[in-house]
């Protein structure tokens, strides 16, 4: 089998204590848990790959503007589990997803929004972007926007799907007549024990 060449070059870099790598006057995010930390920067012409114990890090398209700051909102969700009011003007969740967004801007209306958000968040790296997506627009749809709802949600779509119906050679000899005066019948002998 013939392996690709993996053309790149390679250069270290620290990440700041807001999570972002600079290269060639622009900035890129990397997971906040390697703030303070070295990585190796490997520059491909058309990205950016992070390095950290041998691993991809963060993957971002290359910047060739000045000054640019490249984001991935999903580096910071740690972050955001400590400090929710992040959400609020934080740049990296500028382009977050748009059912997200929605739910965002309906979240941060009310008295404790931000650490709903940062709930809905903190499920990413739990149940998948994907998913997470799914449950939003559901609620969304609902129009009762809540941290317990969108987990409910993400729980029913976890769940195992319903068991296959077995087939049986019983048939049905009678069908059942519908018959409320059975039912009143009922009602007038229990309501006089």
């Amino acid at each position: 089998m013939i392996v690709p060449f993996d053309s790149y070059v390679e250069t270290v870099g620290k990440v700041s204590s807001t999570c972002l790598v600079n290269f060639d006057r622009c900035r890129y995010s990397a997971p906040c848990e390697l703030a303070g930390q070295i990585v190796s920067i490997r520059v491909y012409p058309e990205r950016i790959d992070l390095v950290a114990r041998e691993a991809i890090v963060a993957r971002h398209a290359r910047s060739f503007g000045r000054g640019e700051a490249c984001y991935d909102w999903q580096h910071y969700l740690p972050l955001i589990e400590r400090k929710p009011g992040a959400l609020r003007n934080g740049a990296p969740f500028a382009d977050l997803p748009t059912p997200l967004q929605r739910l965002r801007g309906l979240l941060l209306k009310r008295e404790g929004g931000d650490r709903i958000m940062a709930r809905v968040l903190a499920a990413v790296p739990r149940y998948g972007l994907e998913a997470v997506l799914v449950a939003v627009e559901c609620v969304l749809e609902s129009g009762n926007a809540s941290a317990e709802h969108i987990e409910n949600v993400l729980n029913r779509l976890r769940s195992s799907p319903p068991t296959p119906s077995v087939e049986t050679a019983l048939t049905l000899q009678e069908s059942p007549v519908a018959d409320p005066h059975r039912y009143d019948r009922l009602r007038r002998e229990v309501s006089h024990a």
